[in-house]
């Protein structure tokens, strides 16, 4: 199971309580908007938005700001901005590849924070499709452990929902679809009683780097960097490390 998959479910536990809690609310309510500015603003015939909705929620958003989200999305609140999502590539220190997915109003800007992370922590950008090969677009669906709940609990009640197989993180399981299968997913999931964390399509790759503490350090410095920039909603990288190394980087 790669490292990046492994530290995010890290940093999700944190980040209830993290100082950038805010920011996290920003970009979570910035994908609820994008969402229904692209299929409309009732869940129930929009599953990006429903997916969207589940996600803030699971991280706290108040009702009131998704519920506006929602509307300004949808045209029937003034004030949504015109965003549009691009993806940059670049390379992380030990040769690792990165994709970095950008929702912003401000192509320029949002280049040029994306630049300066990457230089200023020893990475360095690339031209388009020099890294997105190494990546697959896939469905990431992840189900908190309960009091009893087993992998094969899971198993059964996603097969027939287009999951190709779940993974034990520790604390979560992780379940793998095809990107246009996570919302079917997470609703079969609810449907058995089973609470998830989060759907989102994900780009996982297809090959990792192993990586030791210090390159592991780097990386991951990099990888913050990018994610405190407004414009960027999500960093993949191709990096795997033991749970040795992250607990020490967690720590």
């Amino acid at each position: 199971m790669s490292g990046h998959s492994k530290w995010a479910t890290t940093k999700h536990k944190k980040a209830v309580v993290d100082a950038r809690r805010g920011k996290l609310f920003a970009k979570l309510i910035k994908n609820v908007e994008v969402a229904a500015r692209t299929g409309g603003g009732d869940p129930a015939g929009n599953p990006t938005l429903a997916d969207a909705i589940a996600k803030a929620k699971g991280n706290s958003v108040p009702n009131d700001n998704i519920d506006r989200a929602v509307r300004r999305g949808a045209g029937l609140d003034a004030g949504g901005a015109d965003y549009e999502s691009i993806m940059y590539e670049g390379y992380a220190p030990g040769g690792v590849a990165v994709l970095v997915e950008c929702l912003t109003d401000n192509r320029n800007r949002a280049a040029s924070e994306v630049r300066v992370a990457f230089t200023r922590n020893g990475g360095s950008l690339a031209d388009p499709g020099s890294v997105a090969y190494l990546f697959n677009r896939t469905g990431v669906v992840l189900a908190p452990k309960a009091d009893g709940l087993t992998e094969d609990d899971v198993l059964g009640a996603v097969l027939d929902a287009g999951a190709e197989e779940v993974n034990d993180l520790g604390e979560t399981f992780e379940v793998i679809s095809e990107a246009t299968d996570a919302h079917a997913v997470r609703v079969a999931l609810e449907a058995a009683g089973i609470a998830v964390e989060s759907a989102d399509a994900a780009f996982l790759p297809s090959m990792s780097v192993p990586l030791d503490d210090d390159t592991a350090r780097k990386v991951l410095r990099l990888v913050d960097a990018l994610e405190d920039s407004d414009d960027v909603q999500n960093v993949w990288a191709n990096f795997d490390v033991s749970d040795e190394v992250l607990e020490s980087i967690a720590g």
